[in-house]
């Protein structure tokens, strides 16, 4: 089989297309993949700046979706099913084998390639809100970079929760892709704290996701109603903002990490718990994923750098299916 693998940590033209072994495991889940999701991590990872590090050369992709080959004996998938996976071995290759817990049968709502960029984003989403946040219904939530993957995902998720949505965005175009993702409303970088203000009567809103970082970390903090709740997600803007904690202290607000991997990976079985409390959303159409920006497998490094340049709207995922 063919995989995109990460020869040497110089950035996304460090990834080179190898034919390989096929994968094997009777006691592991085979997929046949249609598409691999493309992730910040992924480019994080190409430039050795991604807090979990890998010996190279290693397969990139964190998420994907297929068709299931075979599976072991004990489980409840089939070959044939159409499934999304996490593969901590990379899934930017043309076969994954996967433990059971790590699959996610597909409903008939999602496609393939939207499937291939669903998990990441939208369990990042979901836990930022609903385990740290503490969302109720009602909640207004103001979203930086919600043009993004992470964006457009937490706009989705958000809606499906029952809460309001500010979207904050660069770009006219960038405007239309949150409109276009359910966004309540949208308010451009520039002058986005005085907007906000207006649009909330000048309570402020309940929670701010904060996928960027930079220099509108302060203005966050400051738009923040009482009881509110800044979750940090990543710094896509580059810089790692600092915090005077009396802002929390008068405000009566809350600084939160988010860092859904880790926490995955420390908590065993709670991706099965958030695809539980997601698939019914899905199921019933209240939770909506949107079709990814394709690449072809062979412009892997393309995909990174649509991430690296900001020129990347929603999701974005690689085409792996074989003739």
């Amino acid at each position: 089989m063919y995989a995109q693998q990460l020869t040497e940590i110089s950035g996304p033209d460090g990834v080179q297309l190898i034919e390989m072994d096929e994968p094997e495991g009777s006691d592991l889940v085979v997929v046949d993949m249609h598409a691999a999701g493309v992730a910040f991590p992924d480019l994080l990872q190409t430039t050795g700046s991604y807090q979990v590090t890998r010996p190279i050369p290693f397969v990139l992709g964190l998420e994907g979706a297929g068709i299931v080959r075979s599976t072991p004996s004990g489980t409840d998938l089939r070959p044939g099913q159409r499934v999304a996976m996490l593969a901590p071995s990379g899934t930017w290759q043309q076969t994954v084998a996967v433990h059971p817990d790590s699959v996610f049968p597909l409903p008939d709502s999602v496609s393939l390639n939207a499937g291939a960029g669903f998990l990441v984003n939208y369990f990042t989403a979901h836990f930022a809100l609903d385990e740290r946040a503490r969302c109720r219904p009602g909640d207004t939530v103001l979203i930086h970079g919600a043009a993004g993957g992470v964006g457009v995902a937490a706009l989705q998720t958000a809606a499906a929760l029952g809460l309001r949505t500010i979207a904050v965005v660069s770009t006219p175009e960038k405007a239309e892709v949150a409109r276009a993702n359910r966004a309540d409303d949208v308010v451009f970088v520039d002058g986005w704290r005085d907007h906000v203000r207006i649009l909330t009567d000048g309570r402020g809103v309940d929670i701010i996701l904060d996928p960027v970082g930079g220099e509108r970390f302060t203005d966050s903090l400051r738009s923040l109603a009482p009881n509110g709740r800044l979750v940090v997600l990543g710094f896509t803007g580059g810089e790692i903002p600092t915090v005077k904690v009396n802002r929390l202290l008068l405000g009566n607000t809350s600084l939160l990490g988010a860092a859904w991997g880790e926490y995955a990976h420390t908590n065993p079985g709670y991706a099965i718990r958030q695809w539980r409390a997601l698939s019914p959303l899905l199921e019933s159409g209240a939770l909506q994923v949107t079709e990814p920006t394709m690449y072809t497998f062979e412009c892997a490094a393309d995909a990174l750098w649509a991430l690296e340049n900001r020129t990347a709207s929603g999701k974005i995922a690689l085409s792996l299916h074989r003739e």
